[in-house]
């Protein structure tokens, strides 16, 4: 306590050195506990289930000749049909219990109110069993939830939906709730703070996998084994290792795929066939649930702590530079107190007791910084992203901050601890020595720390002039879609029990009512929405061109509405686009693109042949080429694609739509719910906002990155500018007297500035070689994150270099200044 209360008066006598150094660390330690905050999230914090080290993951790489069904759970290399789950399910391995689950669309709604759209999860019987979650209200699915197809009106609650949309209401449990038109009776909620299994979800509502065909508006496939959907996992047995659990699962599945689904492989070669009967599963750790997030931001959030690190060290070199000049100027308080009998050990206590409490401070003041970084993320990234995840400061964060203020206390103060005891400092008092300035040791490692600074800030500049750079590549894509005046929603008539009639007829209200609001200039839609990173594939057999079974015949497609290629502005080679008259009565049409006229060899004279999808029948008649626009990705190339009328399919599910507007995006952006309203009250109107918003959110991570890179490359600079000046202004302190004698020799003011600006040359020339060497290092590891740019380049060297030269002279101008006006009678005099 009395070296504590003596460290606060020793920092606080020198209150603006104090104030720098708190703020500086608030900087620094701010921005790795944000970025901490979200990496704990997102890779290290499993989910809150019992033992969940014991948890593991299924994946069944190999061939899959069918259809796949795919989303943010993982990759569709990670489904299996239904009747693999229940075989494997059913199976005596080393697990003791094997879970399914599949994200879907809801809309949800108490009897009598209006709906509200949302996620929910379809969920095995074993799904909450496997898990060992408990109910906070009521009970759980069990399997007895889950053995008929379509027999089980049942639902569990999330703990969220529960309190924020039902305000907690016990009164719940065994009433009816309407979930996509069916009533279903409530039998539980789940615990709190459990939100499913997938990462950046969270599911309303937890429903039956075997009711999939209710709520998907009359789906079937549950006895399809081409049909790839579900995600599995699994718990471990006591004492079973992953490796026993996947030779048990991979004896049960051989069998399945060899005995029971070769047979079903039609049309397909002796290679094809091979493969398939060499699959096997793979079990991989399945604490932190399923999510293809995990894998897509683990190589994001490491470069973003690298970064915030280096900005740490930078912070903690400035720091530790002015410690050491204050060391400099308490050597002959510490020689007293050596001579009086104080030991080394004590004093050096009391030194590391003033850094580590100088830390506390900037680790207090960090969480403010940390909680506004947070914010501004948020503000950068998708909506729905934001949704899925806690932009907030958790107690694993806290102890994290703490930890990272004690070790960045004892890292700048051990050296200045040091050199202000050191042994020879009575010596030097009884030489009545009157400026202890640390000798030239102290000197050389004040300046190794500048230039460790400036190495740090170029490789931290050219880094973030790389994803700036690679920022304007993606902002210079060619979209091949006129997105401005465009506004876009979403409506799922089937999760609102619209059959395929209803459906067609209210799509066709939907574009009259709103091609009849003053200044709307036309309405389309599609199926799969643009720019949104969905995809939906078939095979597809088109007339003249040979395939085997080996050959790729896929494409991606669509299913889009009258005047589609017109309202989005994608021009058309050859034919027309489509109209109302492409309904069910008349002949059967697609439009492809560049990219599909291309792979199967249809030239410029697509218009007029045929062609089919998932059969050989060529029952589409090509009415058009248009040009290649972008589909799924702003960075992805442009796939080959076919598009069909959506009046012309038996089955539609949602429907995106785009209204080209001469209105302000606000005004129409709010006439839309409007005219849904009016045409069903009940149909809720989904991700609405402006096209070029959609855009944005599909280049979100990227957006993020480059923002937050170049903050902390310009903070780093700053930060070691504020270092490089103060120890030129020491330097030139601690050397007045030699500058007064070189004056007094002769030297002019222009030779003594020269002579400061030298040694800033000299730390810049060495500190930039470093940093450009580190930051060619620092390219290569997040060249996958770079958009058509490698990992090093000439212009960004060259920009980030002459910027730091040019902070780096302006730091040193003012010392050197000062240096040359250095009148030599007065420093002849200087002590």
């Amino acid at each position: 306590m009395r070296n504590l209360k003596l460290a606060l008066r020793t920092l606080f006598r020198t209150p603006f050195v104090t104030v720098v150094a708190i703020l500086s660390l608030a900087l620094g330690i701010g921005a790795n506990a944000a970025i901490y905050s979200l990496f704990n999230e997102m890779l290290l914090q499993p989910m809150p289930v019992a033992h969940p080290e014991r948890l593991v993951n299924f994946i069944g790489p190999g061939p899959q000749n069918g259809s796949s069904s795919c989303n943010r759970a993982g990759g569709c290399d990670e489904v299996f049909s239904y009747p693999m789950f229940r075989d494997l399910e059913r199976a005596n391995t080393a697990l003791s219990g094997i879970a399914g689950h599949l994200l879907f669309g809801v809309n949800v709604a108490m009897p009598g109110q209006t709906a509200i759209n949302g996620r929910g999860m379809f969920v095995s019987g074993s799904y909450f069993p496997v898990l060992g979650v408990r109910a906070a209200l009521g009970r759980l699915l069990t399997p007895n939830d889950d053995q008929t197809i379509g027999g089980h009106y049942v639902t569990v609650l999330s703990h969220e939906f529960w309190q924020s949309q039902l305000g907690g209401d016990r009164g719940v449990l065994d009433k009816q709730i309407i979930i996509n038109g069916h009533p279903m009776t409530v039998i539980g909620v789940a615990a709190e703070g459990f939100s499913g299994t997938t990462l950046g979800e969270r599911p309303y509502v937890f429903v039956p996998i075997s009711m999939r065909g209710v709520t998907n508006n009359g789906w079937t496939g549950f006895d399809d084994r081409r049909s790839y959907w579900v995600y599995l996992f699994g718990r471990l047995k006591p004492g079973a290792t992953i490796e026993q659990a996947a030779a048990s699962i991979n004896t049960v599945y051989s069998h399945l795929i060899n005995d029971v689904e070769v047979p079903l492989q039609k049309g397909v070669s002796a290679k094809y066939i091979t493969q398939f009967k060499a699959k096997k599963v793979l079990l991989v750790d399945g604490r932190k649930g399923q999510s293809s997030m995990i894998k897509d931001s683990r190589t994001p959030l490491l470069m973003l702590f690298v970064i915030t690190g280096i900005v740490l060290l930078i912070a903690c070199a400035n720091i530790a530079n002015l410690l050491l000049a204050r060391a400099a100027n308490r050597t002959m308080e510490m020689a007293v107190r050596l001579s009086l009998g104080a030991t080394r050990r004590q004093l050096i206590a009391q030194v590391l007791t003033e850094s580590v409490l100088l830390a506390a401070l900037g680790g207090a003041a960090s969480i403010v910084v940390a909680h506004w970084t947070l914010n501004g993320i948020a503000a950068m990234l998708p909506a729905d992203a934001v949704r899925g995840l806690e932009f907030t400061l958790s107690l694993p964060v806290l102890w994290f901050t703490a930890a990272i203020s004690l070790v960045t206390g004892v890292l700048f103060g051990i050296v200045p601890a040091l050199q202000s005891t050191r042994p020879d400092l009575v010596t030097e008092l009884r030489n009545n020595s009157g400026k202890l300035a640390g000798g030239r040791g102290a000197a050389r490692f004040r300046t190794s720390l500048v230039t460790a600074q400036i190495a740090l800030s170029m490789a931290l500049l050219i880094a973030a002039g790389l994803f700036i750079e690679s920022l304007r590549n993606i902002s210079r894509v060619d979209l091949g879609i006129d997105i401005e005046k465009v506004s876009t929603f979403a409506i799922s008539p089937g999760k609102s029990a619209y059959d395929s009639v209803r459906t067609l007829a209210l799509y066709a209200r939907v574009e009259e009512q709103l091609s009849a609001i003053p200044g709307v200039r036309g309405v389309t839609s599609s199926s799969v929405p643009l720019l949104a990173n969905s995809n939906w594939g078939r095979g597809v057999s088109v007339e003249g061109f040979h395939k085997d079974p080996d050959t790729d015949a896929g494409s991606s497609v669509n299913v889009v509405g009258p005047n589609y290629f017109h309202v989005l502005g994608i021009p058309l080679i050859a034919g027309r686009d489509f109209t109302a008259a492409d309904n069910a009565g008349g002949l059967r049409v697609a439009i492809v693109n560049e990219s599909f006229a291309k792979k199967f060899n249809l030239g410029m004279n697509a218009v007029g042949k045929h062609m089919s999808a998932d059969n050989d029948s060529l029952n589409l008649t090509i009415i058009g080429l248009a040009k290649n626009a972008k589909y799924s990705k702003v960075k992805d190339e442009i796939p080959p694609l076919f598009m069909q009328p959506y009046q012309q399919m038996d089955q539609m599910g949602q429907m995106h739509f785009y209204v080209r507007s001469a209105l302000a995006p606000d005004q129409i952006l709010r006439a839309i719910p409007v005219v849904i309203k009016k045409i069903d009250p009940n149909l809720p109107v989904e991700q609405l906002k402006t096209l070029p918003q959609q855009a944005r959110d599909n280049v979100g991570v990227d957006r993020m990155i480059s923002t937050l890179s170049a903050s902390f490359a310009v903070l780093a600079t700053l930060l070691a500018a504020v270092g490089l000046y103060g120890v030129l202004a020491y330097s030139v302190a601690q050397r007045t007297r030699e500058i007064g004698v070189r004056m007094a020799l002769g030297a002019s003011a222009g030779a003594v500035r020269g002579m400061v600006l030298r040694q800033v040359g000299m730390m810049t020339a060495i500190g930039g070689v470093i940093g450009i060497a580190a930051a060619i290092a620092l390219g290569r590891g997040a060249q996958s994150l770079l958009y058509e740019l490698e990992g090093w380049d000439p212009l960004v060297v060259t920009l980030s270099t002459v910027l730091l030269a040019l902070v780096a002279m302006g730091a040193g101008f003012i010392p050197a200044l000062r240096a040359s006006r250095v009148d030599p009678m007065q420093a002849l005099r200087y002590e």
